[in-house]
């Protein structure tokens, strides 16, 4: 097994471990950093460290030809999955600034790009990530990251835009996915 792989792992098995921490009764009690309860911080922390794994383990299998098919088919799912339970909790605990109705763009999305690509393999056809879907990314996992923290003490407002930034291009990239490849999607029907 590849060093990557054994990220993509780790990875998916540190997503069960954080949901058991938000449950755990005799950690819910304040810590005093940033307003968290220690479950709370335990939380965002491994969620940063399960997010730094995906890099690791994307520049590992690229830089050390570790590439595989078991990595591509985990990989993004650890990934989907990893982000999900991130907006499902925040969705939870901040029902004010984390819409369901903004969750399920999220989920929708990921569902239906993941179908596009199913669709275009088929076809022969590999589709690279847009740019929209980068800016979506990295939009996405700020917002993330500062509202599991309680914002590191910055204005509210700050996540809350970064948030709707994420969302916008949640949109944007799953429209463009549609349209760029609505031959190969309509050719499948």
């Amino acid at each position: 097994m590849t060093t990557a792989n054994k990220l993509t792992i780790l990875r998916v098995l540190m997503i069960p471990v954080m949901i058991v921490f938000i449950y755990i009764k005799a950690l819910q009690k304040p810590i005093g950093i940033l307003g968290l309860d220690i479950n709370e911080f335990v939380f965002a922390v491994l969620f940063i460290f399960a997010s730094l794994t995906d890099l690791l383990d994307g520049y590992i299998a690229r830089k050390f030809n570790q590439v595989t098919t078991f990595g591509k088919f985990l990989d993004p799912i650890a990934d989907k999955v990893l982000v999900m339970v991130a907006f499902l909790y925040l969705m939870m605990i901040m029902p004010d600034r984390v819409p369901l109705w903004a969750v399920m763009i999220v989920i929708i999305r990921e569902f239906a790009v993941t179908g596009i690509r199913l669709i275009a393999v088929e076809h022969g056809k590999v589709i690279a990530a847009s740019p929209y879907g980068k800016i979506k990314t990295a939009s996405t996992m700020i917002a993330l990251i500062l509202m599991l923290f309680n914002d590191f003490g910055l204005p509210v407002i700050i996540a809350n835009i970064i948030f709707w930034i994420a969302i916008l291009f949640t949109l944007i990239s799953g429209l463009d996915y549609f349209i760029k490849n609505r031959k190969v999607i309509l050719e499948s029907i």
